[in-house]
């Protein structure tokens, strides 16, 4: 597929090709080793824990693929109560595949069943450990929630830390070569150090700046830098687009190091990008206007309670509005955002320039922003050694300068005029 996610394209098939946390992976192949033999370990369960991206889920499908089981995976937070894990995941644990093959059952993203919406979903699976006949890994990126306490004393507790840089540049490397770009040192450095042990953050950095070219360099990765790490929108918005689920795509929201008006525009700008069949468009932003009148609800109201309307809306309603899972999405920053900055920073420059006026000429800033600029703008666009006279009167510097000739070879002579004087 032409526009496939690089973490999905190069997933570790086996458990040799996962990096990092040698320790971690060793541990779970004892474990699991001891199930194939038939030798039933102390514990049951195995519970891996650590930052997002660090291979926590990865690692248990290539362990289970390097020993033939036949993994079951399911999303804790997708099935929270007893009666549902029951259903779906309980007859897996007590019988064999259609191919005699021995199973594991894999309960990914267990952070997100501690909710207010659980209803006996972690009784349930401690439940299946104690019954269970083969073995069971659990996943979360904080196992210290008070609520798992007891299901921490039933499992073998298994950290995953952040991957080194060195690491993650090494991959990304390789990535390249198969993907033929010749990809500079410092670029790929850039990126891994970025990433801050987070695999897969780096990944889709590395898709974001180099699909589609041949050479990547320091200069095509160093925006990056721009933007905030801690959980960078770019993630937040894959969550969205790319959730199945109502509980997937409001999770997204947690991760947003951004205020939710800010995430709005950006999920806004985005929509046409990662949804190509116009009905789903359709359904998206219909859910966005819906978000909107929300918004302006809390503004005339003051009732913040309803900003939970406005999340769900612009994030479960968007997801859920998709009928095909989108492929890679080269998002965007806000186009909307950025006129308005830009705009606000007109504002400003034609505000200063004001108020040098009203000094010169005792006249109100509105007056002389009304009145007097657009005759400057005139003069600065068809007199030079005029404007450089003014602007030395008037104290304008080379910023007020630009703005006022709005055209960078007359404001160059003029600047070239006032120094000269």
């Amino acid at each position: 597929m032409a526009h496939e996610l690089w973490t999905v394209k190069y997933r570790p098939r086996t458990l040799s090709e996962v990096i990092g946390n040698e320790k971690a992976k060793a541990t779970l192949l004892e474990w699991a080793k001891a199930w194939k033999e038939g030798r039933v370990p102390e514990k049951k369960a195995a519970f891996l824990y650590g930052p997002p991206g660090t291979g926590k889920t990865v690692t248990v499908q290539a362990l289970a693929n390097d020993l033939g089981f036949d993994l079951i995976e399911t999303n804790a937070s997708d099935f929270r109560t007893e009666e549902q894990i029951e259903r779906l995941v309980g007859p897996a644990a007590f019988s064999y595949s259609l191919f005699g093959k021995p199973k594991m059952i894999l309960f990914d993203e267990l952070d997100g069943i501690t909710g207010t919406a659980d209803a006996g979903g972690l009784s349930a699976i401690m439940k299946l450990i104690r019954r269970a006949r083969c073995p069971i890994a659990l996943i979360a990126n904080n196992p210290w929630d008070p609520r798992f306490r007891p299901l921490r004393e039933m499992c073998l507790m298994v950290e995953f830390k952040r991957v080194s840089s060195r690491e993650i540049m090494k991959l990304l490397q390789r990535i390249c070569e198969r993907e033929g770009i010749a990809a500079d040192r410092e670029a790929l450095a850039f990126i891994a150090k970025r990433a801050d042990g987070d695999v897969r953050s780096a990944i889709m950095d590395l898709q974001a700046v180099a699909q589609g070219r041949k050479r990547l360099t320091y200069d095509d990765v160093a925006w990056l830098g721009m933007r905030d790490r801690k959980k960078e929108i770019f993630r937040v918005l894959g969550n969205v687009f790319h959730a199945e689920s109502c509980s997937r795509a409001l999770s997204a929201t947690r991760e947003a190091d951004v205020d939710l008006d800010m995430l709005f525009e950006w999920i806004y700008e985005n929509v046409p990008r990662a949804y190509k069949d116009p009905r789903e468009v359709a359904r998206a932003m219909d859910a966005l206007s819906k978000a909107d009148i929300f918004k302006g609800r809390i503004i005339r109201t003051q009732d913040w309670g309803l900003g939970r309307y406005v999340t769900t809306l612009m994030t479960a309603g968007v997801a859920l509005a998709k009928e095909h899972k989108p492929g890679f999405v080269r998002f965007q920053f806000p186009e909307r955002i950025r006129y308005l900055a830009r705009g606000k920073s007109e504002r400003e420059l034609q505000m200063a320039i004001a108020r040098a006026i009203k000094r010169a000429c005792h006249v109100s800033t509105r007056e002389a922003r009304e009145k007097i600029i657009p005759y400057l703008r005139v003069i600065f666009q068809n007199n030079p050694e005029m404007a450089a006279g003014i602007a030395r009167w008037l104290g304008l510097d080379e910023e007020a300068i630009n703005f006022l000739a709005a055209d960078k070879k007359k404001a160059k002579q003029i600047i070239s005029i006032v120094k000269g004087a």
